[in-house]
């Protein structure tokens, strides 16, 4: 206390000083704002040894095609094969080409149509001039491409409503660059098309459009979402303190707390994600959650007669203690989520963590200098108020039995709502329809093709083994089983190019539409496709380069992240019954979303224990009492136990960055237990009997309790405005938590020391 007492003399006599190195400080972080680094890939949501994403940089060094585009060109009643749609389809092809760092198109006029004349095989694309076909010309057009397996479900949907083309690109160095222009320059290809076509209907998706939408996601998110959280964090601040000055502080506090995290960031060279973009929400509550009780300490003090000085100096005295645990054991829990396998999720946690301990150190330094020379006049809450929380702490005594029991079996009823919940990324779906991107994924995954799909490797395990007829027997097998599971829309494989070569050279007879009988035969027909497909239009993307393996993309339907690992599952176990060795698990895009929640899961489980199992230990020395300890993790534990059930019932869905609300909302709900058992263990100190030191907890903590957790979940509650799946879960989550966490301590924390606290009775 002696040193406390030393350091408040030193940092109020020099207070000018601390103000004016503390501004120091915020302005040299800040300066590091400049050179944040925005997510431009849904790859950085990964760690470098993620296995899925390890085996989808394999296939892309394999296989030439990397990030696609798909746009889909649809009618709403009718066919697309007619001259003017399909004189669409054409135009966009050709502008497509001229996309920047594209390298292939595939489109339903494009099509490499293969037939024979004679004893040629003659490839030409599927359309050509669509203003000038004939009726007969259409009508083959759409026999072919409508029975076509390569086109049928993937290029043109199975009632030939809607028809596609599929842009490649191969990614450069910058990937930021690509991300930024080819958006730009294929949302002004579809603009000039609907102006040209108005009925007819253009959409898109893909990898790239989705690595966009995610940027601007994060620039809704610190657009809209933070200045909506500052004001309504700003009202709930001025409804508590009734002083100008003493909101003036708190403003400061949030602001330097702000800028100097996202300095950090800047200067550690981080990557800014949606979910790092909600750093600055978390921070802003956080720094009025904990200046909140210095601030209204003073203002107390000074209600009761004591001077500007001495009532910071009484207030900082009191609250040192309290403030460095909550900051200690909020920093813990943050620290905790770079358990993740997720960037994002780390660098959620790390700044968070910083943005407490500049918090701290501000609330210790810059807030107690502040509140010395600002001219604070003390407007306390009406005397009612107090004695409001003073008849509230009776209450809670009075049916302490009652209030015990309700709440064990409300607790129990709540948690029992967790195995309710699925954990699912699907990532067409993160974001909500005020995004074009989820509109038009949406109308393709309902109308064209799914976007889910499984992309598997097929090796024959010899240079040039796939013309093998063993090889493509097992092919065949492999891509019929996948096309006879119903979650699957469609199959692309090597064998039915191969099966269409037949047929061609045997004069088109549809009986011949099987594999060559023989390797060398085989080899032929494929060598005479690749020397007849123009520039542009080769088999890169579906054969490597040692003709040794083949690529097959399965298709799937709508479904759950569990489904599509169900299905791989199933893959693996036919392979091993029927060609092993022929290919190891699936990767690609949507397996990486499938695995992420489930690692992210697991790992933040494990982060997460170990995080609160430090902050148990923390509270029981803290407490000098294991009984106490044990008692004071009921309500940190409990809420967010109840949160996710709760949402198990209500909702029974979440993604992976729910997995991190857990930590987040016990970093913040211990506070409150702390504050709470501080208050009313000095109660007890001082020889008060266990009920009497219920009401002095609840009437000297009471108020300032409850108004930072309507202040905390404000803050938190403006995620949910958010269109990004991640951020909206995350506030919504850590909002129910919260305020399930003063619950807890308002009615079953009393109760529960009341019966079990008795070693002073």
């Amino acid at each position: 206390m002696v040193h406390l007492d030393r350091y408040i003399e030193i940092v109020l006599r020099f207070r000018w000083w601390v103000i004016g190195l503390a501004t120091l400080l915020m302005l040299l972080a800040a300066a590091g704002g400049d050179r944040l680094i925005v997510a431009d890939d849904f790859r950085q949501l990964l760690g470098k040894d993620n296995p899925q994403l390890a085996a989808l940089n394999e296939l892309e060094s394999t296989y030439a095609a990397s990030s696609t585009v798909l746009i889909a060109v649809s009618v709403p009643d009718g066919s697309v094969f007619t001259r003017r749609v399909l004189g669409a389809i054409e135009e966009l092809t050709e502008a497509a080409w001229r996309t920047p760092y594209s390298s292939r198109v595939d489109s339903l006029t494009n099509f490499d149509h293969t037939r024979a004349e004679a004893d040629d095989l003659v490839v030409r694309p599927l359309v050509e001039g669509a203003a000038e076909l004939s009726d007969d010309e259409l009508a083959r057009i759409e026999q072919v491409a409508r029975g076509d397996p390569e086109l049928r479900g993937r290029l043109v949907s199975e009632d030939g409503r809607v028809g596609a083309l599929v842009i490649s690109f191969v990614n450069p160095d910058s990937q930021s660059a690509m991300v930024a222009e080819v958006p730009v320059y294929l949302g002004g290809v579809l603009e000039q098309a609907r102006s040209d076509y108005p009925e007819v209907g253009f959409h898109m998706t893909g990898d790239l459009i989705l690595n966009r939408t995610v940027n601007v996601a994060m620039e809704d998110a610190v657009q809209a979402t933070l200045p909506l959280g500052f004001v309504l964090v700003l009202i709930g601040t001025a409804l508590l303190l009734r002083s100008l000055f003493g909101v003036v502080t708190i403003v400061v506090m949030m602001t330097f707390g702000i800028l100097t995290t996202i300095g950090f960031a800047g200067w550690a060279g981080m990557v800014f994600s949606p979910l790092a973009a909600g750093v600055p929400v978390v921070v802003m509550v956080l720094a009025v959650a904990h200046s909140i009780h210095i601030v209204t300490g003073v203002l107390l003090s000074m209600s009761r007669g004591v001077d500007r000085r001495a009532a910071v100096a009484e207030s900082l005295r009191l609250n040192a203690w309290p403030v460095f645990l909550t900051s200690a054991t909020t920093m813990i829990g943050f620290l905790s989520l770079n358990s993740s396998d997720s960037p994002p999720v780390q660098i959620m946690g790390t700044l968070s963590a910083v943005g407490m301990l500049s918090i701290y150190l501000y609330s210790m330094t810059l807030l107690p200098a502040l509140l010395s020379i600002l001219p604070l006049r003390a407007r306390m809450a009406p005397p009612g108020q107090a004695a409001y929380f003073e008849r509230f702490g009776a209450f809670v005594v009075e049916r302490r039995q009652l209030l015990l029991w309700s709440g064990l079996v409300v607790s129990l009823v709540l948690v029992a709502g967790i195995p309710r919940n699925e954990f699912s990324d699907d990532w067409t779906k993160q974001f909500d329809d005020r995004y074009q991107f989820r509109r038009d994924t949406d109308f393709i995954s309902q109308n064209l093709t799914g976007l889910n799909a499984l992309e598997y490797s097929l090796a024959s395990e010899v240079e040039g083994g796939i013309t093998d007829p063993q090889y493509l027997a097992r092919v065949e097998a492999f891509a019929e089983w996948a096309n006879g599971q119903p979650e699957v829309v469609h199959v692309r494989a090597f064998t039915d190019i191969m099966k269409r070569l037949n047929q061609n050279m045997h004069g088109d007879d549809p009986a011949r539409y099987h594999l060559p009988e023989a390797s060398d035969l085989a080899a032929q027909y494929l060598l005479l496709y690749e020397l007849s497909v123009p520039l542009g239009r080769d088999l890169n993307d579906r054969i490597d380069v040692a003709r040794s393996a083949t690529r097959m993309t399965v298709t799937v339907a709508d479904v759950s992240a569990r489904e599509m690992r169900a299905l791989d599952a199933r893959a693996q176990r036919w392979i091993a019954a029927h060609a092993p060795g022929l290919t190891g698990e699936a990767s690609g895009i949507t397996m990486i979303f499938a695995h992420l929640a489930q690692r992210n899961l697991e790992s933040i489980l494990r982060g997460t224990m170990i995080g609160m199992a430090i902050i148990s230990l923390i509270l029981v020395w803290v407490f000098r009492s294991v009984r106490l300890g044990l008692i004071s993790l009921v309500p940190n534990f409990l809420p967010p136990a109840m949160g996710f059930g709760l949402w198990g019932y209500l909702v029974g869905q979440v993604s992976f960055p729910a997995a991190m609300t857990t930590v987040i909302a016990f970093g913040i709900i211990v506070d409150d237990t702390i504050h709470f058992m501080t208050k009313y263990m000095k109660a007890r100190h001082d020889g008060l009997p266990g009920d009497q030191a219920v009401r002095y907890a609840f009437r000297s903590s009471g108020h300032a309790l409850l108004t930072t957790t309507a202040v905390l979940a404000a803050g938190f509650i403006v995620f949910a405005f958010s269109g990004y799946e991640g951020i909206w879960i995350l506030g919504l989550m850590v909002t129910i938590m919260v305020v399930l966490g003063i619950i807890v301590d308002f009615l079953l924390l009393p109760a529960l020391l009341l019966a079990l606290d008795r070693q002073r009775e």
